[in-house]
Order: C-alpha cells, then sequence, then structure tokens
C-alpha cells in the first residue's frame, strides 16, 4: 500500500472523501508541480473542477502556458476519480494520452473531470460480462467562462476485474519464466 493510499485510507475517515481528495491533491509534490489546484469535489467525488493560473512557473519562451503543465495539471485525476468512484472495485490504470493544443494560454485555464451514474453503471456492466476494457476520458481546459477550448486531453483508462487481472498477470509470470 502507497503513502498516498494510507493517508486516503486514514484521511477519509477524518475529514471526509471530497476534502480530502481536494486537499490529499493540492498539497501532494506531485500535483503542486503542475501549477494547477482543485477547486472543488462535489460531495459524492462525481464532479472535480481544477484552476491552471498562468504565472511565472508555468510560462514558456513564448509567455504562454507550457504545454507540460496543461498535461500534468489533468494527468492523474481521471484514474484517480475514477478509483474512489467504483470503491477500489477494479484494477484500474492510465493506458494512453492524447494532448491537443488548440490555442495558445495567454490566461488561466479551468477544466471539470465529470463521471455520470450511466457511465459507472456501463463500467460495471461491461466488467461484468467482459472481465476488462478501456474507456477514453476527454478533458477540456478552457477560460472561465467555457467559451473558449485551449486544449484537449484523452485519456484511455484501463478497467479490470481484480480476480481476472490477478490471474491474467500469473499466466503471463507462468509464460515468461
Amino acid at each position: 500500500m502507497s503513502f498516498y493510499q494510507k493517508l486516503s485510507k486514514y484521511g477519509t475517515k477524518v475529514v471526509g472523501q471530497p476534502k480530502l481528495f481536494k486537499w490529499a491533491f493540492n498539497l501532494s509534490p506531485m500535483y503542486r508541480r503542475s501549477t494547477a489546484r482543485i477547486q472543488s469535489v462535489s460531495e459524492n467525488l462525481s464532479k472535480i473542477c481544477i484552476k491552471l493560473p498562468i504565472s511565472y512557473k508555468n510560462r514558456n519562451y513564448m509567455g504562454t502556458i507550457f504545454g507540460g503543465s496543461m498535461f500534468s495539471s489533468v494527468d492523474p485525476i481521471p484514474m484517480v476519480q475514477l478509483i474512489y468512484l467504483t470503491d477500489h472495485k477494479y484494477v484500474i490504470w492510465d493506458k494512453s494520452a492524447e494532448i491537443y493544443f488548440k490555442r495558445p494560454a495567454h490566461i488561466d485555464l479551468y477544466a471539470d473531470f465529470i463521471y455520470t451514474k450511466e457511465e459507472l453503471k456501463e463500467i460495471e456492466e461491461r466488467i461484468k460480462t467482459e472481465n476488462e476494457i478501456v474507456i477514453v476520458k476527454t478533458t477540456q481546459l478552457t477560460d472561465k467562462n467555457k467559451e473558449t477550448l485551449y486544449c484537449e486531453i484523452k485519456k484511455t483508462i484501463y478497467i479490470a476485474d481484480k480476480n481476472f487481472y490477478k490471474q491474467k498477470r500469473q499466466l503471463k509470470k507462468q509464460a515468461s519464466g
């Protein structure tokens, strides 16, 4: 169990999941380096909102937000959010990512991460029949009013039944050993 998993287990009891999710991300060194901050987390964790302010810490040569800051502000959230929303029921990993820069960002950027009840139900049903699946979550970095798109990131996320995943790994280990 990682440090973050231990913190989550005990912190949830003390401050509750939404506050812990926000605080843990905003205080963790890996996320702080993105220069983004989680602004809000819904009570059931189905919606998370972030702000990526433009600052001297993330300006590139051209004076706009560095693309790496855009990507790292989005990167961990869809996977970790899904782990919590499914109550650690599945094996969940980031599989790949694609980033599309639409225009230079001279202003603060914002993004919302949303999983609907329908998406979560579909994931559960598909895992029951397929054992392992991949989904693609798209996140858009926009201006505050959500009118102008600056960057779009597509994350491919692997989700598997824990028993299936364990058996699959054992078979791979036997085949290579």
